[in-house]
């Protein structure tokens, strides 16, 4: 029986820019940066209040896929495509700010909703979150 989820991958265009944008901008914490070679790190960040759940910021172009199918994935996450997950905070409006003042792009603005208040962002790949203050 599965018992947990401990790691999860994001693909990132660019794993440099992911990194300074979820450590610098998000301030997630880094739990694993080692060098795999070919210009690819194995680089896991985690939100400072759970550090026992790893985000994998992977390169598209890990090798994982065709050449074609990384163009049409680099494609689909430059669109912002891809809802990777939520996030959840204490106080979603000095959070809204407090991201938008570090250069955050919103797409919606802190918002009432029937499960709490909720705004989406996106990465600096285009993938898109919804930041939320649960009821």
């Amino acid at each position: 029986m599965i018992s947990k989820m401990t790691h999860v991958s994001i693909y990132v265009l660019n794993q440099d820019s992911a990194y300074d944008f979820y450590t610098n901008k998000l301030g997630f914490k880094v739990i694993k940066d080692v060098p795999m070679g070919n210009d690819d790190r194995w680089i896991t960040v985690c939100p400072p209040e759970q550090p026992g759940f790893e985000i994998i910021l992977s390169p598209v172009n890990r090798g994982l896929f065709s050449p074609e199918a990384v163009k049409a994935l680099k494609e689909l996450i430059e669109k912002g495509t891809f809802g990777v997950g939520l996030f959840t905070c204490n106080d979603i409006f000095a959070t809204y700010e407090e991201l938008k003042a570090k250069g955050v792009e919103f797409t919606k603005a802190p918002k009432k909703e029937f499960y709490g208040t909720e705004a989406i962002f996106k990465d600096d790949s285009g993938n898109w979150f919804s930041l939320a203050q649960l009821v």
